[in-house]
């Protein structure tokens, strides 16, 4: 039975390391962070993902998952060693490769053996090679009769649908020139081979570009309608419609063609950075993903103004509260990492508005993280407690159970009605629209009424 060693317990090696177990690979999931792996040990996550929890207990229980803070037992207990540690912007948009670089000589010291190093976290094009160089090096200096293999095996988790997307992938992709290393991956990948998952084959570099290309892929589809979006308003489309008929040419598909303020999360922003910073070091602009870029900026920026030009009296919102429902980038997720709720909320503060807020998941992660607007936004304990004396709500996260609500009781414990649908999540339903001053994206709000009184 091959050995798995994960380095880093974040979102991915966590996930990955937790359903590695669950198939009977006996699993160490390594971190320098004593505390969370204390945690860990005892079955506890350090992140919200549905369907983790009962992964990590089952794994402990079974005794195929184990957690350590010891590189050196992680290292040389394990037959293939996942590199699972982030990779975050730099300010000048580059990767941050240092937690690599840690764990690369950790390897490189402690390694006994014959072993497969799979670089999970997303890395510019070309660390793979450079790994694999330095870990030759190293060998040699020590003189060690043993190699190290490198591979690159870019993960496409979802957030959310982490779990899901890890037992039944859209696609593995394995990125090296070494048959012994892609045979022990094969391996460990059997029972989705039985699945009939693609597999691609790849070198090192096509396989790092795959995962920026893909992410920086779905970061313009997303700026692309929400730019969309701005232009329906202005002209009376209706974004949603306008993206269901682009949905049905199959060339371009529905999906992350929704309109909202934004994307965030710990991939895009980041990922897009890194590809133009690669681009720039090989003398490529790459003028699409700047400006994918750049529309999500305005987009973050464009909800601001839309909710001051209908709440604001001489252009401030001194003496208005405003209701955010939502906080994380998204729904099932408490990563609140770039969120678009972050700026849209420091936006309407510099403005004077009074911020309450209320998530499902992310709060625990805002007021550890946002450490700025702590003394600002008001958190609280659920969704009506949050519109409670509100001038207006603002949906920012589209989360399931903010459907369930009694409407005609929110709106009577409000001082105002008007209502920001920054993910069109009530766009349908006429008795919200009727309730309040519904302002949803990318449609003409007198379209909406014209429409409600036919």
């Amino acid at each position: 039975m091959v050995k798995i060693g994960i380095m880093g317990t974040g979102y991915v090696g966590l996930v990955h390391g937790a359903v590695l177990s669950s198939y009977g690979f006996p699993v160490t999931c390594m971190d320098v962070d004593a505390a969370k792996i204390e945690r860990l040990a005892d079955g506890i996550s350090p992140i919200y993902e549905p369907g983790l929890d009962e992964l990590l207990a089952s794994g402990l229980r079974d005794g195929t998952l184990s957690f350590t803070t010891n590189a050196k037992q992680a290292i040389q207990s394990s037959d293939v060693i996942f590199i699972a540690v982030g990779t975050p912007a730099k300010e000048d948009g580059s990767a941050n490769l240092s937690y690599v670089q840690e764990v690369v000589q950790s390897i490189g010291k402690y390694a006994n053996d014959y072993k497969v190093v799979v670089c999970k976290s997303t890395m510019p094009v070309g660390t793979n090679r450079g790994i694999a160089r330095y870990l030759d090096g190293v060998l040699k200096a020590r003189n060690a009769p043993f190699r190290i293999d490198v591979a690159s095996n870019p993960e496409f988790l979802r957030q959310g649908k982490a779990v899901g997307d890890s037992r039944h992938p859209s696609r593995i992709v394995i990125g090296t020139e070494n048959e012994e290393a892609k045979l022990r991956l094969q391996s460990l990948y059997d029972v989705h081979i039985r699945q009939d998952v693609p597999f691609l084959y790849t070198n090192p570099e096509t396989a790092e570009m795959i995962k920026y290309a893909s992410n920086s892929f779905l970061a313009v589809k997303i700026s692309f309608v929400n730019e969309l979006a701005l232009l329906s308003e202005k002209v009376g489309a209706n974004i949603q419609d306008i993206a269901a008929g682009m949905g049905l040419d199959d060339r371009i598909s529905l999906h992350f063609l929704q309109a909202g303020p934004g994307y965030g999360g710990s991939c895009f922003p980041k990922d897009t950075q890194a590809l133009i910073d690669v681009g720039r070091k090989n003398g490529e602009e790459l003028y699409v993903v700047r400006a994918a870029i750049a529309a999500n900026e305005k987009q973050k920026l464009k909800m601001v103004h839309k909710i001051n030009d209908v709440l604001s009296f001489n252009g401030t919102l001194k003496g208005k509260t405003i209701a955010v429902w939502g906080l994380s980038f998204k729904p099932e997720t408490d990563d609140i990492r770039s969120a678009p709720s972050y700026d849209i909320i420091s936006g309407l503060l510099g403005r004077g508005a009074a911020v309450k807020a209320y998530c499902p998941q992310g709060m625990k992660q805002a007021e550890r993280l946002w450490t700025d607007l702590n003394g600002s936004v008001a958190y609280c304990e659920n969704e009506a407690d949050c519109a409670q004396n509100a001038d207006a709500i603002v949906l920012m996260t589209e989360w399931e159970q903010f459907r369930e609500n009694s409407w005609d009781t929110i709106v009577k414990s409000m001082r105002g009605n008007a209502f920001f649908d920054l993910r069109n999540m009530f766009a349908g339903h006429a008795h919200v629209r009727r309730l309040f001053d519904y302002y949803p994206i990318g449609s003409n709000e007198l379209a909406y009424a014209l429409e409600e009184a036919q």
